[in-house]
């Protein structure tokens, strides 16, 4: 189960997650036809579940449209985010809500259901997406780097928990990725080429470069790793 998956990084573990062998089961607001298409494409099976995850109402839908399908999940992605750019001194209430009910709230409770279900069967693979906000402050996005913090600890918080009883719990924190979330960023030219001054690697990251961190924590290869927020960054965090 990936939540938004329809585009960028989420689409992207979809295929990758695909490709190694896994049917998928799609939840957000939007259509995910192409990842549909491309998932079919590789011989696996395919359920999108349309859902709202500003609301924790959606939940008990999910998870019962999942299991109606395929009776167990044994992986969940949570990759489901939206962000909101302001100065710390003229954000909005609103805007620190829905960008919280989404990337944390949300993500919690969607966790916590399927959760319950893997305890049940002593198995079972959380993948969380955090962000390099998980480290660092960030500007203008005070909920985006807030919500980023509060899956990094919520990301040991369940490891601590569950790790004995055959749940993995880590996260992947992607550094800089050409995605919709960053087109504000990659317009502007200065901030660009600020970014990209710092990263190693010398470039914008693509949404497939997720595939293998993802295919890695999803698989018994991860058995015994817990806790673990893995960046693939491009190298940004060593400069």
């Amino acid at each position: 189960m990936i939540t938004g998956a329809n585009t960028g990084l989420g689409q992207a573990i979809a295929i990758a997650l695909a490709e190694a062998g896994a049917n998928i089961v799609a939840v957000g607001r939007t259509d995910p036809a192409e990842t549909k298409a491309a998932v079919l494409a590789v011989g696996r099976r395919f359920l999108a579940v349309q859902a709202d995850l500003g609301s924790t109402q959606t939940i008990s839908t999910v998870v019962g449209a999942a299991l109606a399908e395929f009776s167990q999940v044994d992986i969940l992605v949570n990759n489901a985010g939206i962000i909101r750019r302001r100065d710390a001194v003229d954000f909005t209430e609103a805007d620190w809500d829905a960008v919280m009910d989404v990337n944390l709230k949300s993500a919690f409770f969607l966790t916590q259901a399927m959760g319950r279900l893997m305890l049940e069967t002593g198995y079972g693979k959380v993948i969380n997406i955090a962000s390099m906000l998980s480290f660092q402050g960030g500007v203008r996005v005070a909920s985006y780097t807030a919500s980023k913090c509060g899956i990094a600890g919520l990301t040991r918080l369940l490891a601590n928990e569950w790790a004995g009883r055959g749940v993995n719990v880590n996260a992947i924190a992607p550094g800089y990725f050409a995605t919709n979330n960053t087109q504000a960023l990659r317009s502007d030219e200065k901030r660009n080429q600020e970014i990209l001054a710092r990263i190693p690697a010398g470039r914008w990251g693509k949404p497939s470069d997720l595939g293998g961190a993802a295919v890695f924590l999803a698989a018994p290869a991860s058995d015994y790793v817990h806790g673990a927020i893995v960046p693939v960054d491009g190298g940004w965090l060593a400069r």
